[in-house]
């Protein structure tokens, strides 16, 4: 009879951790933190369980499975904030938690603006969302209005992602743009680069920027909400 094989130990001499679902949704999680969503593939997160991918596969499934994990895991860090608010402000504090939380997993951001979150997990923000919206009279406009306030924050707390791939291309604009400066017959170009030299000048102004950027979106996008409903409630009145 053959020797049967032992399984691998790792360097210090111990048997490697069993593997489970929750190990290799754990390391996924944590490449995503790394690297990003899209950035990692499904033999690296094997590797770092000191697995194979076919053990992935067997525990989870194939990279879209580990990936709607991660979206669970993702989504349920949200702090949901309570039902009792008026429906504007419980969208500021929601899409205010969102960034703080998917700043922190580039990727994931991009994924929900353009899929949404899985039902499994998001759902009962989507329901409490949507309720809000249909109480305060948005009626059959309430889906379509919290897909769009939803989307444009995740858009904009994606232009987030990667900020060391993007330095270099926004220091190149920003020269570019700061030769406008003074141009009395392209006022609108000068105005921009004015922003951009005042944005430079400021040693936090990049951190700022973005900040700065994702509230206007989100405002401006409620305040545009805020007057739909008004026109609602003018149609709800006429005979």
């Amino acid at each position: 009879m053959g020797i049967p094989r032992q399984r691998a130990r790792s360097r210090n001499g111990t048997r490697p951790p069993a593997v489970t679902a929750e190990r290799i949704v754990a390391q996924a999680v944590a490449l995503t933190a790394q690297d990003g969503l899209d950035n990692w593939t499904l033999r690296q997160l094997a590797a770092g369980i000191e697995a194979s991918p076919a053990v992935v596969y067997h525990h989870v499934g194939d990279r879209e499975a580990v990936v709607s994990l991660v979206l669970d895991h993702v989504v349920r860090q949200f702090t949901v904030p309570p039902e009792t608010l008026p429906w504007r402000e419980w969208f500021s504090l929601l899409l205010d938690d969102y960034r703080d939380v998917l700043r922190r997993y580039p990727g994931v951001a991009y994924r929900l603006a353009m899929h949404g979150p899985p039902a499994s997990c998001g759902g009962p923000i989507i329901d409490m969302g949507v309720r809000l919206l249909q109480e305060a009279g948005f009626g059959a406009d309430s889906v379509l209005a919290y897909n769009v306030v939803m989307t444009t924050a995740c858009q904009y707390i994606s232009l987030e992602d990667y900020p060391s791939r993007i330095a270099a291309v926004r220091s190149a604009h920003a020269e570019e743009y700061l030769a406008f400066r003074g141009r009395t017959d392209l006022p609108g170009l000068a105005a921009v680069g004015t922003f951009v030299a005042d944005l430079a000048a400021d040693p936090h102004g990049v951190a700022d920027f973005f900040t700065d950027l994702f509230q206007y979106a989100v405002q401006r996008c409620l305040d545009g909400l805020e007057q739909r409903l008004v026109h609602l409630r003018e149609w709800e009145r006429k005979p």
